[in-house]
């Protein structure tokens, strides 16, 4: 019974280990926001990480797999088995804190394919840390499947695979997109909200300044406010979060107005997306006014959609010598409709008919 239960840990642990570092594999730029995220001010505080959090994402996803890989045949079986209680111990760790602070809405355990909860994302890790433990336990049960030549050959091939594959994604685009702007689907669909979808519950506090401290009151506690209590500030506490769209947070303003609508209903779309201008890729830049010029003898309308501020905007187009106009939209959308700084979406009438990272112009087809 025991070697059973220690079995069917092993092949558990080791399929999900690899499921999910392939799936962050998949798209590393993702999770490096991700790591990102944890690294920043609201959560560990420790900014100076940000700038090598996709050496990191690269890093981690590859040791996932890799791990899962050498549990699965039983290669090196005690330091496989320690590598990967460590990891738990510090997924769980983080995990747990996300949930309780409530800090990071999504660990990105599993990427964009499948979102979790930050509760969920940490009964996960229970769940995994309990069948680790039950191999950490029982390490002269987890056997070598192969000889010791052809465990090493299948291990070192896993790690150069996965090494060609992170770097492949790096310069091109994920080979599978879970993100809800992948080819195919309708941006204005994505935005719509069902007639019969929950509601938000949306509680307002209020911040009174008594006696010096900042104290929070709810709209009840108003009518017996402190003598000598200064209004500070007012804030939205959601109790219960109600549907969110696919796509939120999506618009193509400029000069103070929201094009969006007037935008999705053309047939004949090229947008590049290049959230930061500054740190954009300036090769990649070069190459879009001859892009521009190639879509518009085509009968396309070409635009570029950007996060960075009007005097970065006309900077960029001065160096790049690019004559299209941009559109603001928020960072993050624009990095969850594209993972490439810059890269170029082909719409129709809002609808996703091509992606392609500035590395692939050849494959465009306009």
């Amino acid at each position: 019974m025991k070697n059973i239960i220690t079995q069917f840990s092993r092949i558990f642990v080791g399929i999900l280990f690899i499921i999910s570092g392939l799936i962050k594999l998949n798209d590393p730029i993702g999770f490096s926001y991700k790591l990102a995220e944890y690294f920043s001010e609201p959560v560990f505080n420790m900014p100076f990480f940000v700038p090598f959090a996709l050496g990191i994402a690269l890093f981690l996803v590859i040791l996932e797999v890799v791990l899962g890989i050498m549990l699965f045949i039983g290669y090196k079986t005690k330091f496989t088995i320690w590598s990967l209680l460590v990891l738990i111990v510090l997924f769980t760790f983080l995990t747990f804190y996300s949930a309780y602070y409530n800090v990071v809405k999504d660990c990105g355990c599993f990427g964009d394919a499948l979102k979790l909860t930050p509760w969920q994302s940490f009964t996960k890790d229970i769940v995994l840390l309990f069948f680790i433990l039950i191999l950490f336990f029982n390490k002269k049960l987890v056997q070598p499947l192969f000889s010791n030549n052809v465990q090493n050959i299948i291990i070192y091939t896993s790690v150069i695979l996965c090494s060609f594959m992170g770097v492949w994604v790096l310069n091109h685009l994920p080979l599978i997109d879970f993100r809800p702007f992948k080819v195919g689907n309708n941006i204005q669909k994505g935005m719509r909200i069902p007639d019969n979808a929950p509601k938000s519950v949306v509680e307002m506090v209020f911040i009174y300044k008594v006696n010096g401290v900042d104290k929070e009151f709810t709209e009840k506690d108003l009518m017996a406010l402190p003598e000598g209590a200064a209004f500070v500030d007012r804030k939205d506490k959601v109790i219960i979060e109600g549907y969110i769209p696919p796509i939120h947070d999506f618009t193509m303003e400029k000069d103070g107005s929201d094009y969006k609508d007037e935008l999705l209903e053309e047939p004949k779309l090229v947008i590049i997306v290049t959230y930061d201008l500054v740190n954009a890729d300036q090769s990649g830049l070069a190459k879009m006014e001859k892009l521009n010029k190639e879509a518009k003898a085509k009968g396309y309308k070409v635009i570029g959609m950007t996060a960075s501020s009007p005097e970065e905007i006309e900077k960029s187009k001065k160096q790049s010598g690019i004559t299209f106009d941009f559109y603001f939209c928020d960072a993050i959308t624009l990095k969850t409709i594209e993972r490439a700084n810059p890269s170029i979406v082909i719409l129709e009438k809002g609808t996703i008919k091509q992606k392609v990272h500035h590395n692939d112009l050849a494959d465009l087809k306009l």
